[in-house]
């Protein structure tokens, strides 16, 4: 049975790969289609050249960029809108014309939290991928970006609290961490033979190492901790959109 083409949309470069970037790799390496939309940074960035590394690296296509300003970096998009300030409607449409355009079978984002630290573009990606996740195989809303096409299923990058805090060391000191109990993940994916890949796509945000993001703390790591913290990511099936679907043909590779 072929495995389902994959469409990830996470916030910032480099989170594609912190995220997800076991079961993008391993979905690519079995023939899938795959790719993943960025909310943002401008596309003549570093990040956006960074980006297109760490997506080659993986076999991810090459960026789709909604062009969003950081929320926290005003200089990422210089003349646009911080993604969390910019009309919920716009945003949910330029994401629509992506899920339209690439027609994934399954979507993958961010969980409720936004992930371990919470972001704020993070909740915020959350929120639009769901909608538009939705809003794609309605065929009355946005009607101008392309024929309607509705993903089988979404699932949600999660931790679980039992993973949360040998990584917590990792992501450094915040005021809180974000995870879910253990019973709310539905697929545990073992990640483990594309372990190296996902790391190196993490260090082609060289930006990221450089300034001792968590990237550069993973930089950091011996081979046998980045194996051991990072060969598993864990998901959370969303309310699937189209509940009449088979679940063989919405699943994870597992």
């Amino acid at each position: 049975m072929p495995v389902p083409s994959l469409l990830a949309v996470f916030a910032h470069p480099d989170d594609e790969s912190l995220f997800a970037g076991g079961v993008l790799a391993r979905h690519a390496a079995a023939g899938a289609r795959v790719a993943v939309v960025t909310a943002t940074w401008a596309a003549d960035t570093p990040r956006a050249a960074e980006l297109a590394d760490a997506l080659r690296i993986l076999g991810a296509g090459t960026p789709r960029m909604l062009g969003y300003a950081d929320a926290r970096v005003p200089q990422s998009a210089p003349g646009r809108a911080r993604f969390c300030d910019a009309p919920l409607d716009g945003a949910v449409g330029r994401l629509v014309t992506h899920i339209r355009d690439f027609r994934p079978e399954i979507m993958v984002t961010n969980d409720a939290y936004g992930g371990l630290t919470g972001h704020p573009d993070h909740v915020h990606t959350h929120r639009v991928a769901v909608l538009a996740a939705q809003a794609a195989g309605l065929e009355q809303l946005y009607p101008d970006a392309g024929a309607p096409w509705q993903p089988r299923a979404l699932y949600l990058a999660t931790h679980p609290h039992s993973a949360a805090s040998a990584l917590k060391d990792v992501v450094g000191a915040h005021e809180a961490m974000y995870s879910v109990p253990d019973e709310q993940v539905t697929a545990t994916v073992d990640v483990g033979p594309w372990t190296e890949q996902k790391i190196a796509a993490v260090l082609a945000h060289r930006t990221e190492v450089e300034r001792g993001a968590v990237p550069g703390l993973i930089a950091g790591l011996p081979q046998e901790a980045r194996t051991r913290l990072f060969s598993t990511e864990w998901y959370i099936r969303h309310t699937p959109v189209s509940v009449s679907t088979p679940a063989s043909q919405t699943e994870l590779t597992a």
